[in-house]
């Protein structure tokens, strides 16, 4: 019989290196940038996707740089063709993934320009190299006062929604 450590442990692995595997990926065209975090992509049949940007949390549209980092994401990708390597649906029903364009992540842009926080609630579902690459961008971000950062104990946006 396997020992519940051995199968916390097999389970763990699993979710550390197996599922960022089993992603999937979506091909099209950034039509609609609706808020820092949430894109509309629209795929190769006409098919509109909402995108939930994975990894980051931005500013709301009212709280301190919303429309800032509304802004950013558009100035990227909007009118442009990008990949989505996405791993599920949230809530919402949208696809939750990272962006790319030319090569860039885009959801990591956001974190280095300092228009959205690393979403730490959800880092397991990333990568280990993922996880390491934003919480840098997050640091180094902080440390240079990017954005967000002027404020020395900015409040996220998901303390924000709670309010």
């Amino acid at each position: 019989m396997i020992s519940k450590t051995r199968r916390a442990t097999s389970a763990l692995l699993f979710v550390l290196f197996v599922l960022p595997v089993l992603a999937d990926t979506l091909e099209g065209r950034a039509v609609r940038v609706i808020d820092g975090d949430t894109v509309v992509v629209l795929d190769v049949d006409r098919t509109q996707h909402r995108i939930r940007l994975a990894g980051i949390d931005a500013p709301e549209h009212k709280q301190p740089f919303g429309q800032k980092s509304k802004r950013y994401p558009a100035s990227l990708i909007a009118g442009q063709d990008v990949v989505v390597d996405w791993h599920k649906h949230d809530g919402y029903h949208r696809i939750v993934g990272k962006i790319i364009h030319g090569g860039q992540d885009v959801d990591l842009a956001m974190v280095r320009a300092g228009l959205a926080w690393r979403y730490r609630k959800y880092a397991h579902e990333q990568s280990p190299a993922d996880r390491v690459l934003y919480e840098e961008a997050e640091n180094k971000a902080k440390a240079n006062r990017r954005t967000l950062w002027i404020d020395f104990d900015p409040m996220p946006a998901w303390e924000w929604r709670d309010r």
